[in-house]
């Protein structure tokens, strides 16, 4: 199965830059694509529309999708549903967001296999130590995921992917892939996930493909040269890279 990850952010030029990431995916040969920062349900009609090929999809709210997740696949989804992370401290915009886990269990060619999309709340101070003030908060909400990822089938194949907005170093990422029994398809790889600014030179990875024993995966970052948007403006697909993984057994 190949797997995308990719956050598509939120804000500037959004309508033009989904129609180009969805022209992508239609193009491209994804069977599953997991995004995070797809605010709004308009927003995941307009991908659905310009690629029809993904006829299967898991999101949850009305008007607004909670946690901004989105799956879309071109393998059934069996099953679907949204976790919320618990409302902490600090006070935060991206509350209204109400972040969680979309699960969603997908019957591949080998078997049904459960894809956790997540987004985990940011530590805007880009201080992952342990006496940082969002530690806590950061914390609380890998142990929700974790939860989540402990409570699927035990034989289930299982992989939890998005933005965790922790780095490799973070030992809040160290306790959640001990908790839920995970590890990281991008081990010891170095290269930042999140694109490099002046404000932000040399950020980490912050998006991450974990896997539950029994599976492997090849990753390779995407989406990081610019586009050609309406109006012959060239931008970025976002402030992320993405992660495209494939994923077999082991």
């Amino acid at each position: 199965m190949r797997l995308l990850t990719f956050n598509t952010l939120m804000r500037g030029e959004v309508r033009s830059r989904l129609r180009v990431l969805a022209a992508t995916l239609e193009g491209g040969d994804y069977d599953v694509v997991c995004l995070q920062e797809v605010m709004f349900r308009a927003h995941a009609v307009l991908l659905r529309r310009i690629a029809p090929s993904y006829g299967f999809h898991a999101c949850t709210g009305a008007v607004m999708l909670k946690g901004g997740l989105l799956v879309l696949s071109r393998l059934p989804i069996v099953a679907s549903r949204f976790v919320r992370y618990p409302v902490t401290r600090p006070m935060r915009r991206e509350l209204v967001m109400r972040k969680g886990v979309q699960v969603a269990t997908v019957q591949t060619r080998a078997g049904t296999l459960a894809v956790v999309n997540t987004h985990l709340s940011a530590n805007h101070d880009d201080d992952w130590s342990a006496g940082n003030r969002h530690t806590p908060m950061q914390r609380t909400e890998a142990r929700r995921l974790a939860e989540v990822v402990s409570g699927l089938d035990p034989a289930l194949p299982v992989v939890v992917a998005g933005d965790l907005n922790l780095p490799r170093s973070s030992p809040v990422l160290a306790e959640l892939l001990a908790a839920a029994g995970l590890r990281d398809a991008r081990a010891g790889d170095e290269e930042p996930t999140f694109r490099p600014t002046s404000r932000f030179p040399a950020p980490p990875a912050l998006d991450h493909v974990l896997l539950r024993p029994g599976l492997t995966a090849r990753t390779r970052l995407v989406f990081k040269a610019p586009v050609d948007l309406s109006g012959g403006r060239r931008a970025h697909l976002s402030d992320h890279y993405g992660i495209e993984a494939d994923v077999t057994a082991a």
